[in-house]
Formats: C-alpha cells, sequence, structure tokens
C-alpha cells in the first residue's frame, strides 16, 4: 500500500504561498476553516506548515500589530513553530502510519520536492479501522 492510495491532490488542497501576506494567509485559513495549511513557494515547493498558533505568536510578539496591519507582514517574516514533515510520493504505509501519529494531515512531495498534495489522518483511520474489522471477522471464521 502507498500513497497514491490516500493523496488528496494539491487542486484539492487549500494551501499558501511564502510571498504571501500575513493577512492572506489568515483569510484562506479562516474561509477553509483550517488550523493549518501547507506553505509554497512559487515553484510549488513545500516549505513547511503554518499552523493558527504561529499566527497568533506572531501578533503576539509582534508590538502594535493588530489585525489591520496583518497586510504588511509577509508570512516569511513569520516563525513556523511546528515541523510538518512531508513524505515521498514513493512513501508505504508504515512511513504514512508514523508520520500522522505526530501531525494530523501529511504533506507529500516529488521527487523534486514539489507538492503533490496531502494524507489526513481521518482517510488511514478509516482504512486501518476496515482493515482491523477483517482481521476481526477472519479469526472468528
Amino acid at each position: 500500500m502507498n500513497v497514491a492510495f490516500f493523496l488528496i491532490p494539491k487542486q484539492e488542497v487549500a494551501f499558501v504561498f511564502q510571498h504571501w501576506t500575513m493577512r492572506q494567509v489568515m483569510e484562506k485559513m479562516e474561509y477553509h476553516r483550517y488550523s493549518a495549511v501547507p506553505i509554497l513557494n512559487k515553484d510549488g515547493h513545500y516549505l513547511g506548515t503554518i499552523t493558527e498558533g504561529d499566527l497568533l505568536w506572531k501578533m503576539k510578539n509582534t508590538g502594535n500589530l493588530d489585525f489591520q496591519h496583518t497586510n504588511v507582514v509577509s508570512l516569511q517574516d513569520v516563525p513556523l513553530h511546528s515541523k510538518y514533515e512531508a513524505i515521498s510520493v514513493n512513501s508505504e504505509i508504515e512511513e504514512i502510519v508514523s508520520t500522522l501519529l505526530e501531525q494530523n494531515f501529511v504533506p507529500v512531495v516529488d521527487d523534486t520536492g514539489v507538492f503533490i498534495g496531502i494524507i489526513r489522518r481521518r482517510e488511514v483511520m478509516q482504512w486501518l479501522s476496515k482493515q482491523n474489522g477483517n482481521a476481526m471477522i477472519q479469526e472468528t471464521d
């Protein structure tokens, strides 16, 4: 079982670009109701994941920064406090599961580091639950 089975393709994923402003990022996250989204550069390479906490800490630690002024703060100036590890499109289920123990989604990149989508914890847990259910049925036969 590999990544492709669980992959939600890039065109169906909310993400932001590193050259965006803090306000653009906040609005995108609010619109989609997400607490974390992948950050890409202009070439589509995965750079990290921005979280609500990162944005809040930036506001807290920057004097006189309120929502009105977030349109002048570059995303590049917001420190990331969590490291969301990306996995290769060639990864197997064991790596996916171990990464999802630490993250609620896993960014997936191709061999050149270009972001191609995500894998959400929900789909993997549903698949594992189904696999476990099938194993339980076989044990009772």
